[in-house]
């Protein structure tokens, strides 16, 4: 998925017995290239050998040549759900699931059931691993035998969190996963983010994509909701400043307020409704409500001062 951020805006014990990132160092004990596993998101240290070049370039053969929109990878996956083969299983879910596709045939691709994956230099057919078992060379810099993930392009700094059960983006020490959330957020939220329970285990409130696996960039609004960032760019552009889910304020509104105010005070209402008061639920403060003068611009929150507000009863 892509990164998560916030709308301004239990540590989690990883076990390295559990990770399943390795990344390829050589022997110390011969020229051979073995899998090492990672720690923590660094290879193991080992001392290099003077055959280090051609073993080198053995592995690095076809690096970022091969692989599909997605992801640069030496490697294509059979799919276990049709027995068919794809570059990636976005690709899969590209083509098996769109709206040329019957709709009783449409299906995704389980990431984890992955079993067999083909060498994009030599076409071996094999069992999922990150060497190539005919002609040596390494199908993915980055590789999770959990995710059944190969990807060559390391930049995006990718890592396994066990709590998500998925490969995130954006280096392990820069998030941190909630558990009561659901989701890997920015570490800057740690301690200060509204927790929501399963946040990020739901549609995108405006387009509808499931935000768990989504590519898109996700955002965290100030009520914990979660969305994606284009769908709320595109909710600003026309004008709409309150969450799809809660309807609770997505920004500071407070000179938006000033405004309310200084154009309810140059708009004296008829001499009928000057005194007419009205029951009021604000959207802002937690749904708390109030007895306030009417207005037919709008009714402010005794209690936030917010304006985000609706009439319950007159």
């Amino acid at each position: 998925m892509g990164e998560v951020a916030i709308e301004q805006q239990g540590f989690q014990q990883f076990d390295a017995e559990n990770l399943q990132h390795v990344f390829y160092e050589e022997s110390q004990t011969d020229n051979e290239f073995t899998v090492l596993q990672q720690m923590n998101g660094e290879p193991m240290p080992v001392e290099k050998t003077k055959d280090d070049a051609s073993a080198t370039e053995l592995l690095e053969r076809g690096y970022l040549q091969y692989g599909c929109p997605h992801y640069r990878r030496r490697c294509r996956i059979r799919a276990p759900c049709c027995n068919e083969i794809f570059d990636c299983r976005h690709c899969h879910n590209d083509a098996k699931n769109n709206i040329n596709v019957n709709q009783k045939e449409r299906h995704e691709l389980p990431r984890h059931q992955v079993q067999q994956v083909v060498c994009s230099l030599c076409g071996t057919e094999q069992e999922v691993r990150q060497v190539c078992i005919n002609c040596g060379v390494c199908m993915g810099k980055y590789f999770c035998g959990t995710c059944k993930l190969f990807d060559d392009d390391t930049s995006k700094k990718q890592y396994h969190c066990n709590g998500c059960g998925i490969c995130r983006i954006g280096g392990r020490e820069n998030f941190f996963h909630c558990y009561k959330c659901g989701c890997c957020y920015s570490i800057l939220l740690k301690n200060s983010h509204p927790c929501v329970e399963g946040a990020m285990h739901h549609d995108c409130p405006v387009c509808f994509e499931f935000l768990f696996d989504s590519r898109n960039d996700v955002t965290v609004l100030p009520c914990g909701h979660t969305i994606h960032k284009n769908c709320l760019k595109e909710m600003r552009e026309h004008h709409q400043y309150a969450c799809p889910i809660c309807s609770k304020s997505v920004c500071d509104m407070s000179k938006v307020w000033e405004k309310f105010d200084m154009e309810i005070a140059a708009t004296p209402m008829p001499e009928p409704y000057q005194n007419k008061m009205v029951w009021i639920l604000c959207n802002d403060c937690g749904g708390k409500t109030s007895r306030v003068q009417f207005h037919v611009v709008a009714q402010k929150c005794a209690h936030c001062k917010s304006y985000n507000t609706r009439q319950t009863r007159g």
